[in-house]
């Protein structure tokens, strides 16, 4: 069961992706930003919920899709938002992009562009870790869509035979891309597949904290008993295009009003007042912070400078220091 303490501290972090969602959109309408993006706008619990179970050390590959993970996981909002405006402050100096966020020192391994290529990665943050005996279990998130090809089936037997410490975190939001979910994939439930490999399949309300927690806390517990991986699907929605700018026409349109009306956000927070866990004026009070912080994030990535010359070809090759 997650204790009062975990469901709002899981309601911070929904909120702060929430708000820095919004601000980045803001900012892609205004054009005071020009990047390709992404939003996670109604996945926002999922990763709340999944990144509030791992430590500091553990590691998490996600997709170009991924703020809300990279929030959750521990990436401060300043470098953050730098990267995405391609500063020099940013985790990767500005180089990488909303598609290559990485920051190792908060677990952040790799964000990728590719469409499941992050899953045989974890499978080798996993192996590595294991060979080494460090106490390290990786995350991998993907989508629904990714389930369908081959790299998916390749990652989860190798993690099955070898019993490795890795959760893979299918956040199934119903579409990949422009696919509606039954019209790409015939099993009801991706967490069907992982009988294929004799490993656990769980599929959770990804929208609920509480369920979506305790599921996350089940797989990393087993992973890090060594006991090898998971296969966990946290049923969800997107409330926006597959891309920054697409209308979503393809939608379902009584579904998606559906999906709004269950926003995870404030029915999170209508259950911390209902259990008496907070009060409107905390509430209220904590969600001016993490504005205030997106707002904050927002000026320090705009005064960031651009990367100069110098690093167009630093961090491409291995820099040997001579004696």
């Amino acid at each position: 069961m997650t204790d009062e303490a975990g469901l709002l501290g899981i309601y911070r972090t929904a909120v702060r992706i929430n708000r820095a969602d919004e601000k980045l959109r803001g900012l892609l309408t205004s054009g005071e930003l020009a990047v390709s993006y992404y939003s996670p706008r109604g996945q926002e619990v999922v990763a709340a919920g999944m990144m509030s179970r791992l430590r500091a050390e553990d590691y998490l590959v996600t997709t170009y899709r991924g703020i809300h993970d990279q929030i959750a996981k521990g990436i401060p909002l300043e470098p953050l938002f730098a990267e995405l405006f391609g500063r020099v402050d940013g985790t990767c100096k500005g180089k990488g992009g909303p598609m290559h966020v990485t920051q190792p020192e908060t677990g952040v391994m790799v964000t990728t562009g590719v469409v499941g290529s992050g899953l045989p990665i974890a499978v080798g943050l996993g192996l590595a870790a294991q060979v080494r005996g460090q106490d390290r279990v990786t995350v991998v998130c993907f989508g629904d869509g990714a389930s369908n090809i081959g790299a998916f089936h390749e990652a989860l037997n190798m993690a099955a035979l070898w019993r490795l410490p890795v959760v893979f975190l299918c956040q199934n939001n119903r579409y990949a891309e422009s696919t509606r979910y039954s019209d790409g994939t015939t099993v009801e439930r991706i967490a069907q597949r992982a009988a294929s490999y004799g490993i656990p399949g769980v599929t959770v309300d990804g929208n609920n904290a509480g369920e979506m927690a305790e599921a996350a806390s089940q797989a990393v517990a087993r992973a890090r008993a060594g006991e090898g991986p998971t296969l966990l699907e946290a049923m969800t929605y997107r409330f926006m295009g597959h891309y920054f700018g697409d209308a979503g026409a393809y939608m379902d349109a009584d579904e998606f009003v559906a999906a709004q009306a269950a926003d995870p956000v404030p029915a999170l927070r209508k259950e911390l007042l209902r259990a008496g866990i907070s009060t409107e004026e905390e509430l209220t009070a904590l969600e001016n912070e993490e504005q205030a912080a997106v707002d904050s994030a927002a000026a320090f990535a705009k005064a960031s400078a651009l990367p100069g010359v110098d690093e167009l070809r630093r961090d491409v090759y291995r820099e040997e220091v001579v004696a």
